[in-house]
């Protein structure tokens, strides 16, 4: 007789994610929530109420708002609760018909996304300014940016292919419609000021790049060959520097692209490939533009990625280079901090700073590090 086995138990982490600035970051679990300071690994605030499904912070301030799982009664999840830390009250909450997939906060605006409908509403009054009737939605998936003057909003257009309708927010209204795959939307995220958009499919070979005023590409990147899941999305917040975007997928690899204009038509000029087919092909499958860190994370293990901060450096032996250092948090129950450093011959090294235990604060690991070269 063949054996059953019993599907594996949720995992602990049911929502993780950081701040506007990335400045903190929280996990939601089975018990209640924990948030942390990045800069620091410290624990920051803990409150063991029942399981939390979503979350939202509102920068650095006392005021989240939080989506319970239904495994507690006063935690539904077609509830979505704005509750002050400090003063230990709740400030709002806001009923809906079904379950709350996803919270997005700015110092306006308020997004609260549903399956088949997303709501704007005014941060301080809690009025509803638009009902957006969407496709089915049921990851709850969007893209906001918080810091950019007009809030931009981006959620999927179509259930077949991978379309993108960008809201602003501040107004509220309908700018435009990107239609970056052939197949349905997997991940999306603006660049803090919100020139961009970035995108990927199930597939997940092709992140894109969208110029958000204009609704045109403007970089096109291979991942890999074979199809992976992207997780989590993030743009570097350099303004002076080259535009990074970082990416992990269920492969559990890192993922680190530029968006320098000048680094694509140097690579592109001194390789005979780009005199064979077009520069947007070219800019996909040119390797200057792409670094990868195999098995950051365990495969399947989902994260949420941040880039905090990119800086002039030097490598190890001493040559001018890019520092970037990005943050990782993932569903099994770690944070890591990468700072990976590039030459301006395309050499790369990374350094694992630190790993800190969510679940078990106190526990850290050292740092490790190891050099390579795409």
């Amino acid at each position: 007789m063949a054996s059953s086995s019993s599907p594996p138990p949720p995992p602990q982490i049911r929502c993780a994610s950081f701040n506007q600035d990335n400045s903190l970051f929280y996990v939601g679990t089975k018990d209640g929530f924990r948030i942390f300071d990045a800069h620091t690994g410290k624990l920051h605030y803990q409150k063991n109420i029942g399981g939390i499904g979503n979350m939202e912070m509102y920068f650095r301030t006392n005021i989240l708002a939080i989506v319970g799982t239904g495994e507690q009664p006063v935690l539904s999840p077609r509830c979505l609760r704005l509750i002050d830390t400090v003063a230990a009250v709740t400030k709002k909450d806001l009923n809906f018909k079904t379950s709350v997939l996803a919270v997005r906060l700015s110092r306006t605006r308020l997004v609260v996304v549903l399956q088949d409908r997303t709501f704007i509403y005014d941060v301080n009054s809690t009025t509803i300014l638009e009902e957006i009737e969407t496709v089915p939605n049921t990851k709850g998936l969007c893209a906001f940016a918080p810091n950019s003057e007009a809030c931009y909003l981006a959620i999927p257009a179509s259930t077949s292919k991978g379309s993108a309708l960008v809201y602003k927010a501040s107004e509220p209204e309908l700018i435009c419609q990107i239609d970056a795959h052939e197949s349905p939307l997997a991940a999306m995220a603006f660049s803090s000021n919100g020139t961009y958009l970035a995108t990927a499919s199930g597939k997940g070979t092709i992140i894109r790049v969208f110029l958000v005023a204009q609704a045109t590409k403007s970089h096109s990147f291979r991942r890999g060959t074979y199809p992976s899941t992207i997780y989590s999305l993030s743009f570097g917040p350099s303004d002076d520097l080259p535009d990074v975007l970082v990416a992990t997928s269920s492969s559990g690899s890192l993922h680190m692209f530029f968006l320098d204009a000048a680094r694509n038509r140097r690579n592109q000029t001194s390789k005979l490939l780009g005199s064979m087919i077009p520069g947007a092909i070219t800019r996909a499958l040119d390797p200057a533009n792409h670094h990868i860190i195999h098995n950051v994370i365990p495969a399947g293990i989902k994260s949420c990625v941040a880039v905090h901060k990119v800086e002039n450096s030097q490598n190890s032996s001493k040559l001018p280079a890019l520092r970037t250092v990005v943050y990782i948090i993932t569903h099994d129950g770690y944070f890591r901090e990468y700072s990976i450093n590039t030459t301006k011959s395309n050499e790369s090294s990374w350094v694992l700073q630190r790993e800190l235990n969510l679940l078990d604060t106190g526990c850290s690991t050292p740092q490790r590090e190891e050099q390579h070269k795409d």
